[in-house]
């Protein structure tokens, strides 16, 4: 049995600015933490993400989805990523280099904006059977991870975009931005 798909909350609401909660040893492998992961996964999958965090469903807990199919419109020339649980999540940097990647969000709905990652990180987490694990990312992964795990904190990619001028429409981004060459983190903020 599928579960229902929550709405998604957009930027303006007061719950996406709070920092979450952490899932207690408790909450593993319970009923209620499964039917809010069932309930991330297909929002996601409806609303067409590649990730969602509690925080986007109204849940300020500490639990975050990634899945990039083959084939990702949204996010064209990404590799493909199998659907992952992510709880209680932390990140440890092992590159400072930074990546720049035309982010957008369903919170956010309509906009991208061009934000500045380090391209290399380190991930602790919970899996959801509460197995304790810990992963290397980087490149498109690790930017999509550190914005979901950015949600958990009460962070929106808007925040971390180093220039307005470099928000757009999400028509404007395909139409003007989407086959231009990323900027580098000093040129864009010229």
């Amino acid at each position: 049995m599928s579960a229902a798909n929550s709405k998604i909350i957009h930027i303006g609401e007061p719950l996406l600015r709070q920092q979450s909660r952490e899932i207690e040893q408790s909450e593993l492998n319970t009923p209620w933490l499964s039917s809010v992961i069932d309930d991330m996964v297909t929002t996601m999958h409806i609303e067409g993400g590649v990730g969602i965090a509690a925080p986007q469903i109204g849940q300020s807990i500490q639990v975050a989805v990634v899945e990039i199919p083959e084939n990702c419109s949204r996010y064209p020339n990404t590799r493909p990523f199998q659907q992952t649980v992510f709880i209680n999540p932390r990140i440890e940097v092992l590159d400072n280099s930074l990546q720049g990647c035309w982010e957008g969000c369903l919170s956010v709905p309509g906009l991208r904006g061009l934000v500045y990652r380090p391209r290399k990180i380190r991930v602790s987490y919970l899996q959801r059977d509460g197995r304790s694990c810990q992963t290397v990312f980087e490149d498109f992964l690790a930017t999509a991870l550190q914005h979901e795990f950015d949600h958990l904190h009460g962070t929106l990619f808007v925040d971390r975009v180093r220039s307005t001028r470099l928000l757009s429409t999400y028509e404007n981004y395909l139409r003007l931005w989407q086959n231009r060459p990323i900027p580098s983190p000093e040129e864009s903020l010229e």
